[in-house]
């Protein structure tokens, strides 16, 4: 019986280094620095609204965002803007992605016409597809 243990140990402890060389594999070390870009990776949920989007059409980055501080070997603080509050401000090194700048890549804010009653009209920025329906 103490065999047959014995040979069970060796096996699960070939299995785990197998595993662990395959999940190491997949790791990346990432290091920012102090003033660097980075994307935020936000993760779509089913019913649930998080940074203004939802559904499956909702971005899987936002950002770019400055980089505040280092915290620890995998956290950093980052500078967040006002209508992102609400969100706690450190992130781990994982939940990031280094931001290439891209001329392409404009961001396009336009002042809102906000009402006594703290509402706008929504107006769309263009029309993608037109189609009318023949019965």
């Amino acid at each position: 019986m103490c065999e047959k243990i014995s040979i069970i140990r060796k096996k699960l402890a070939i299995a785990q280094e197998r595993q662990k060389k395959y999940a190491n594999q997949q790791q990346q070390e990432l290091e920012f620095d102090i003033e660097d870009k980075v994307l935020l990776k936000v993760a779509p949920m089913k019913g649930i609204m998080r940074f203004g989007k939802n559904g499956k059409l909702s971005p899987r980055y936002i950002g770019p965002f400055e980089i505040l501080e280092r915290i620890g070997a995998a956290a950093y603080r980052l500078v967040l803007p006002p209508h992102l509050s609400a969100v706690h401000n450190v992130f781990h090194v994982s939940m990031l992605r280094k931001y290439a700048l891209d001329p392409t890549h404009v961001l396009e804010y336009e002042p809102l016409q906000i009402r006594d009653d703290l509402s706008y009209e929504e107006i769309p920025v263009r029309i993608l597809v037109q189609k009318a329906q023949v019965l």
